[in-house]
């Protein structure tokens, strides 16, 4: 499966999400930015690679349906968040 986002763009956004923390009250690190940088990329491309499997979830189970939805209709896209929204309290990511 292709990445949703080039290496080069998953490397700037841990720089910015890593600065980001670094700047909260909170934000103490313990050990190498390398380390934390390295673990904030592999998280991006885990939250990636599941959203992409939630997405072709639901399009298969609306292409399912009896009756056929066409993609790209008020009814299509009612239902498509309906069923992502569920997708996401099952996995407990939303």
């Amino acid at each position: 499966m292709e990445s949703l986002l080039s290496d080069d763009k998953q490397t700037h956004l841990s720089h910015v999400i890593l600065q980001a923390l670094q700047e909260t009250p909170e934000g103490t690190l313990r050990g190498a930015s390398s380390q934390a940088l390295k673990e904030i990329k592999c998280l991006l491309t885990e939250s990636m690679k599941a959203e992409e499997h939630i997405h072709q979830l639901v399009r298969s189970r609306l292409n399912s349906y009896s009756r056929r939805i066409p993609e790209g209709s008020s009814e299509w896209d009612v239902l498509y968040e309906k069923t992502y929204r569920e997708e996401l309290r099952k996995r407990r990511l939303g």
